[in-house]
Parts: structure tokens; sequence; C-alpha cells
């Protein structure tokens, strides 16, 4: 077995793991929350599987992306549902109900959605280059790998919440080891690659974390906090299904390398915009409060 082989495999299995502690914290009550907003649900949709893909394409064409290179931003371009959504969601104080829900609509949907989508999207950056996937297989990859684990947690969770509970802490502990020795074997197996990533990269890569959380707030409710879980949502890409398309599709490739740079490029951006937000609605409660606290003050003084 040869280290793209070895590469593979951990990544699947990190999805499968991660599938499934991600299904052990949802309770169905948050998903009938968004079933039942349909138009949320549709502007999702939209917002993932049409702006952000037809974004990732306009970018690549204008700062002229080599053709893997490309194949990795349209890979995640067309895999939305991020596990990150609710707790940079919670740090952002938004609403932590509706990022679960669309999180689990998109990581469903797009088992189906991505491999129809990504064969056309790389015809239009392949240039000479021909850039092919076998659409069938990602489907059947994504379906094991990403449904069926996923539907297993939300399972597990209805049917024994004390079990789940006793398990999400090792899980997601487990995600965390599993996910950090993908990220290093990648960067040890890439690190070649990694020269041909220049500051013009980087530069595209943060035009695109721009656009996409953009994109996410413009079709945000007028619900503050909703807006929020929408805004991180779409800006999150699902840099698990990503790599198990790049490693299956293009192992070696810098489309590999490209999943992964990015993937901490908008993982570190989106991180920063919650702990903003955050921390700018903790300081404006802080000032409420202390208004409050002189108002009852100065009342308390005057005469009656």
């Amino acid at each position: 077995m040869n280290l793209n082989q070895i590469t593979n495999l951990l990544v699947t299995i990190t999805l499968v793991e991660l599938m499934v502690a991600v299904g052990m914290s949802v309770r169905l009550s948050d998903l009938s929350e968004v079933a039942r907003d349909w138009r949320l649900a549709a502007r999702a949709v939209v917002g993932n599987y049409v702006i952000v893909p037809v974004a990732t394409v306009v970018l690549l064409m204008l700062f002229r992306a080599p053709a893997m290179v490309a194949a990795g931003f349209l890979i995640l371009a067309v895999c939305p549902g991020a596990p990150y959504g609710p707790p940079f969601t919670r740090l952002a104080k938004g609403n932590v109900v509706a990022a679960v829900g669309l999180m689990v609509l998109l990581a469903g949907s797009s088992a189906i959605v991505a491999p129809i989508l990504l064969p056309v999207l790389l015809q239009r950056v392949s240039g000479e280059e021909t850039l092919t996937v076998n659409a069938s297989k990602i489907a059947g990859t994504l379906l094991l790998t990403q449904m069926v684990p996923l539907c297993v947690g939300i399972a597990l969770r209805h049917r024994r919440p004390l079990l789940a509970d006793r398990l999400q802490k090792s899980a997601e502990l487990l995600s965390k080891i599993l996910n950090l020795a993908v990220l290093v074997l990648i960067l040890v197996a890439q690190h070649r690659s990694l020269t041909q990533f220049t500051p013009r990269a980087l530069a595209g890569m943060l035009a695109l974390l721009l656009a996409s959380l953009i994109a996410g707030y413009a079709l945000g409710t007028r619900d503050g906090c909703t807006r929020r879980a929408m805004t991180l949502t779409t800006s999150l890409r699902n840099v698990g299904v990503g790599l198990v398309i790049a490693t299956g599709s293009f192992p070696g490739t810098l489309a590999v390398t490209a999943v992964v740079l990015y993937g901490l490029v908008e993982v570190a951006g989106s991180l920063l915009l919650a702990i903003w937000w955050g921390r700018r609605d903790s300081a404006l409660d802080d000032g409420q409060d202390v208004r409050s606290d002189d108002a009852l003050l100065v009342g308390g003084n005057n005469p009656r």
C-alpha cells in the first residue's frame, strides 16, 4: 500500500467517524425547525449550490489557476455542510439550532448534488487538460461515508440519548486526533507542492472566502442570529468530504493540497469572524448593563 492509498484510507475513516460524531449531536427537533422554514432552506441551497460554485469558477478564471488547483477548489465549492458550522455559530452568538439544521441539510444533499455539479464545473476550468471524475463512484462513496454514518449518529441520539451523551466526548476527541493525523500526513506528502501556492494564490483564497461570507450574509433572514448561522454555514465547506473526493479522484496532486490549504483559510477566517461577532455582542451587553445600572442609581437618588 503506497502513501496515496494510506492517505485515502485514513481520510475515509476520519470522515465516517466525524459524521457519526456529528449525528450524535443532532436532535430531530433541530432538523424539524429548518424543515418548517422552507424559505431558509431554499436560500441555503441557492447560496451553497449556485452562488458559491459560480463565484469559485469566476475567481479561478480571473486568477488563471492551474487545472489541478482549480479541481481542488471546485470540489470544496460543491461540498457544503461542514461540522464546524454549529460551534462557530455558538461562538458568534447566532442561532445554533438553525446552524445544526442547515449543516445536516447541506451535508446530506451534497452526497447527491456534488457528483452532479462537479463534472459540469470541471469542464469550465479544465482548459487543455482534461479533468474527469466518476460521478457514480463519488455518489456511492459519499452515501456510504457521509450519509449513512450521519443517519446512524442521528438515530443513536434519538433512540439512545444517554448512550449518545456518554459517547459524545470520546467521539469528538477521536475526530480531532484523526483530523490532525490527516493534516500532518497530507502536508508531509505534499510538502513540495506547497511551494507552488504563492501570495497571489492566498489572495484568491481570501477573495473566495469573502465572496462566500457575503453570499451567506445577503441570503440570511432579518433575524440577526439566523443571519449569522447562514453566513458561517455558507463560508465553511466540508473539508472532510472534499478530501475523500480529491484523494479518490486526483491522488497525490495539487487538488489535494488545494483542498487542505483552502480548508485552513476558510476555517481561520470564519473563526475570526465568529469570535468578533461574539465579543462585540458581549461588549454591547456589558454597555447596556452599565447604562441600566446608572439609570437605576440616578433614579434612586432622585427625591420624590
